[in-house]
């Protein structure tokens, strides 16, 4: 019998924001793998520190996956062939296998990666996670759509002329990872009209998070974990 992998979505910071089935599967799996940046702490292990140090009986084997934070390299396809290839060792010896992913493992999480490695030789399951689009949705107190509406989500990083035909042609939209693509998305919006519409998050359910219109925003980098939420008639419930 091999190990079953799991795909845990651990929420988008808040520790209390992990479902019970993922804290479930963490508590008793032997392994318990997670993304770190190559320049620094990992974010998906901090999320779930006090859970790990909470469980019974002896601690998981940790496997940290050192993946390069920049553009140009990533997804660094070898570090997940690499990654692979460890954890399928312990799902062949019988051990169970937890994979932490921000948010949700299926929106934008980099379980996926894993997931097309290993799905096919191994029992596989994917616990949903509470996503950062809907805790910042949350955050500033106003839905995301309604009735008919279309809602795009797009990533800063994309190329500025499909951003401007993206927003151009939608009802409401979520501009994730902002990070550096801040000014460039900022200009966007000014350039649309859109700004007065729209409100910038960071750091959503963690104590620092901050929220404020889009037009207040300093222009400048952004924080990787940062987005703006645009509705262009203001609020989903108006007419």
């Amino acid at each position: 019998m091999t190990g079953m992998l799991y795909g845990l979505g651990v929420g988008p910071g808040d520790p209390e924001l992990i479902t019970l089935k993922a804290l479930r599967l963490l508590q008793a799996a032997p392994v318990v793998a997670y993304p770190a940046p190559d320049d620094g702490p990992s974010f998906a292990r901090a999320i779930v520190a006090g859970h790990l140090e909470a469980r019974r009986g002896a601690p998981p084997v940790e496997v940290p996956i050192i993946i390069p934070m920049r553009a140009a390299r990533f997804p660094a396809q070898q570090v997940y062939d690499h990654t692979a290839e460890v954890l399928a060792d312990h799902l062949t010896q019988g051990r169970d296998v937890a994979v932490l992913c921000e948010g949700d493992p299926f929106f934008y999480g980099s379980f996926m990666y894993l997931f097309g490695r290993l799905a096919d030789r191994f029992p596989t399951e994917v616990v949903p996670g509470v996503s950062s689009m809907m805790t910042c949705a949350a955050a500033i107190g106003t839905p995301l759509s309604a009735r008919n509406d279309s809602l795009t989500v797009l990533p800063a990083p994309m190329a500025e002329d499909k951003l401007r035909a993206k927003l151009e042609n939608c009802d409401a939209a979520v501009v994730m990872k902002l990070g550096r693509n801040f000014p460039k998305v900022r200009k966007l919006f000014d350039e649309l009209g859109l700004t007065d519409y729209a409100t910038y998050v960071e750091r959503a359910s963690l104590e620092n998070q901050r929220v404020l219109p889009l037009r207040e925003v300093p222009l400048g980098t952004a924080p990787y974990f940062s987005m703006i939420l645009m509705h262009r008639r203001g609020q989903a419930w108006s007419l």
